[in-house]
């Protein structure tokens, strides 16, 4: 899916391997960026362009947030 002009991509890994990679708002990805720099427990909702994902912070592995300009291929 296209990033739209109000989203950022972000990818996140758990521990253990798997990793998924969405569609969010700048909010959505400061809001989990602050949540796992805090150090929170539990669970936190990320509000996805494909609908809604519970990520459980203590198995995060990392957070990768993608620039806009960083694209790779053919493109207009």
């Amino acid at each position: 899916m296209p990033e739209s002009p109000d989203s950022v991509r972000i990818e996140v890994a758990f521990a253990g391997g798997p990793i998924i990679a969405a569609n969010v708002s700048p909010a959505s990805a400061d809001a989990l960026e602050h949540a796992l720099a805090s150090g929170s427990q539990g669970t936190h909702q990320l509000d996805t362009d494909d609908g809604r994902a519970a990520i459980v912070l203590g198995r995060v592995a990392y957070l990768k947030r993608f620039a806009r300009d960083s694209r790779v291929g053919f493109g207009l």
